[in-house]
């Protein structure tokens, strides 16, 4: 089943900066990304069969267009899900005043009123991914995805498929995901680490034990679990402070430092993280 929706959303909406994201991390197979047009369809898994949904944001509207192909008894929590992705509960108007009273924030609120902390579709798929790009560059790391999820995962919708599932990569064989995927013996190691624990139970859903069961993985440390505070659990004060490009950012040498500058944007240190991370990344780039 296909239906159109528009998604209510509170503008100011921050459209360039979310499109850039989701263009360089775009995965081949799992994605597509028109930047023409601005719209980026993502392979999605239902409980009753694949999905496919299509976003177009734009930044002045109190809507999002959301196209979504899945069947119906899954469309309220697909829509649910795109929601969650897009960050579209916000509240601007409160985050902005909040981080804008910063000096150094000021102007990167100012350029991009309303940027949204993009979350996930799928937590495993979002941290296998934070798990692939350690250590190598964003569109290095959106090969090896793509590598990955030609190799494991299943069919979609159309011609897209959807991300392999924890079952699927817990039983597959080390030397096997190492020549398919290209990745390093540790990263493999680390990749079927996660795909067993998520296998075994891992769930983002008791983000107390989620958090100490990832920290306890071989290859992940706290920038990952930080991050993925961020991205899976949805938790808008989390801060990864070791991460080198926000560090670089704010002009400090240390987590401590970055921790230090960042206490007075509590409780919304995860909206500062992605501002200096846009910053660095996409320069001024408009609304």
């Amino acid at each position: 089943m296909s239906v159109a929706l528009r998604l209510a959303v509170t503008p100011p909406l921050a459209t360039a900066p979310m499109l850039a994201a989701l263009r360089s991390h775009t995965v081949a197979g799992l994605e597509r990304h028109d930047a023409a047009t601005g719209t980026h369809v993502r392979s999605v898994r239902g409980r009753h069969g694949p999905a496919v949904v299509a976003i177009r944001p734009r930044p002045a509207a109190e809507h999002v267009p959301v196209r979504i192909d899945a069947d119906r008894r899954d469309l309220p929590e697909v829509e649910q899900l795109v929601r969650r992705w897009l960050d579209l509960d916000a509240e601007p108007a409160v985050i902005d005043a909040a981080l804008g009273a910063d000096p150094q924030l000021a102007p990167m609120v100012a350029d991009r009123p309303g940027l949204r902390v993009l979350g996930t579709t799928d937590w495993f798929d979002t941290a296998v991914q934070t798990v692939l790009g350690q250590q190598v560059s964003v569109a290095a790391a959106a090969t090896f995805a793509g590598r990955l999820v030609a190799r494991y995962g299943d069919p979609g919708s159309g011609d897209m498929r959807c991300f392999p599932t924890p079952e699927r990569l817990a039983a597959a064989d080390a030397d096997e995901v190492q020549g398919a995927v290209g990745l390093t013996r540790a990263r493999v190691r680390t990749v079927l680490a996660l795909a067993r624990a998520a296998a075994d139970g891992l769930d983002p859903a008791e983000p107390v034990r989620f958090r100490t069961d990832l920290a306890a993985l071989p290859g992940i440390g706290p920038w990952t679990v930080d991050y993925l505070a961020v991205r899976v659990l949805g938790d808008r004060d989390a801060y990864p402070a070791g991460d080198l490009v926000l560090r670089r950012a704010l002009g400090v040498g240390s987590a401590r430092e970055a921790t230090a500058r960042a206490r007075q944007w509590s409780p919304w240190r995860a909206y500062a993280a992605f501002h200096l991370w846009t910053h660095a990344a996409y320069g001024s780039s408009s609304p």
